[in-house]
């Protein structure tokens, strides 16, 4: 501060006899950056200017010469404060853009849950900021069918949210059961002809048959599925692998089926679930969250996920949170 207070002082000095006001200007201009960039306030350049030309105690036509010192420097914080102030209305309307943006992103994705006789199905999704990058969806066909998916675009914000609109559109439209590998084929188009370069979507795909109790399913690069076989009290790690949607339009898909038993539960994720930091910094195993599901096994699976995403809440450090989806489907009797 001292440094400063001479520095300001050298000025006021020269403003007194200077008959160069231009080369002073310069100067003002730049000890205004200076001082701009050690975050002192204009206040206290107010102060300095008030005690030293007391001090000096000078005539009236002297002191408004020293005044041209103090209006360069003080003009300077103005400039600043107005770029200030631009910057924070254009957050205020960006705000506004994304708070639209969620409000239209939670009425164009929402899903209502299909009632069956013979499953029972919990899902939870919860975005990081306010427009989430995660996707689920639930299509009751009316014929013993039901198909589901979980999706994760590789991107954020509004772009994100517009592609999982579109994915939405594309499951929806079929407008009738099909089998996983052919509905990933047919998005993997969407995405690639209308999706920015850049922006690719992991996708589960699932297809639950009632009647045999199979579900079939295909990965587009999603995170992997679990059944836990209620019969040997184990989980099996769906196998089925795929490119993520968006890379190539000849790209085709794998499929699995597996047979569904009394009990048994079918677990998606997305990669805000098995990719949890905690405060130190370190991944949460995912064995962690497969104990908790067998642990609760006998609820509801609208239950168990809330469950988990509270669990979830106390271990993960919150400047680190992602957007998160699980979803469980139980068979019953």
């Amino acid at each position: 501060m001292k440094e400063f207070k001479n520095q300001y002082k050298a000025l006021i000095d020269e403003s007194l006899h200077t008959v160069n006001e231009t080369d002073l200007l310069k100067k003002c201009e730049g000890f205004t950056e200076e001082v701009k960039r050690k975050d002192l306030l204009p206040e206290d350049i107010v102060e300095i200017h008030k005690n030293y030309v007391q001090a000096l105690e000078l005539s009236s036509e002297q002191i408004s010469k020293t005044f041209n010192v103090l209006k360069e420097v003080v003009k300077g914080f103005g400039y600043n404060y107005r770029d200030y102030q631009d910057l924070v209305n254009r957050l205020q309307y960006h705000d506004k853009e994304i708070d639209l943006a969620s409000r239209l992103q939670q009425t164009m994705l929402k899903t209502d849950i299909p009632q069956f006789d013979s499953i029972q199905i919990g899902v939870i999704s919860v975005a990081a900021q306010k427009v989430s990058g995660d996707y689920f969806n639930l299509i009751d066909h009316k014929d013993g069918t039901m198909s589901f998916a979980v999706a994760d675009v590789i991107g954020k914000g509004i772009p994100a949210a517009l592609a999982m609109s579109m994915i939405k559109f594309g499951m929806d439209s079929y407008g009738h059961s099909q089998l996983p590998s052919d509905g990933l084929k047919r998005l993997n188009r969407v995405v690639e002809k209308n999706v920015n370069q850049n922006m690719f979507v992991t996708m589960f795909y699932g297809l639950y048959e009632e009647l045999n109790h199979l579900l079939y399913c295909s990965s587009a690069g999603h995170e992997p599925g679990y059944i836990y076989r209620a019969e040997t009290e184990t989980f099996e790690e769906i196998k089925v692998r795929g490119r993520v949607l968006g890379v190539s339009q000849q790209t085709r898909y794998n499929q699995q089926e597996i047979p569904v038993h009394l009990d048994d539960l079918v677990i998606i994720f997305t990669d805000g679930v098995t990719e949890v930091r905690n405060e130190a910094g370190d991944f949460l195993d995912k064995s962690y969250l497969l104990d908790m599901i067998k642990k609760y096994k006998h609820m509801h699976p609208q239950d168990i996920v809330q469950l988990l995403y509270e669990a979830i809440l106390k271990i993960q450090n919150p400047e680190k949170r992602d957007d998160l989806t699980i979803l469980i489907i139980k068979r019953v009797n």
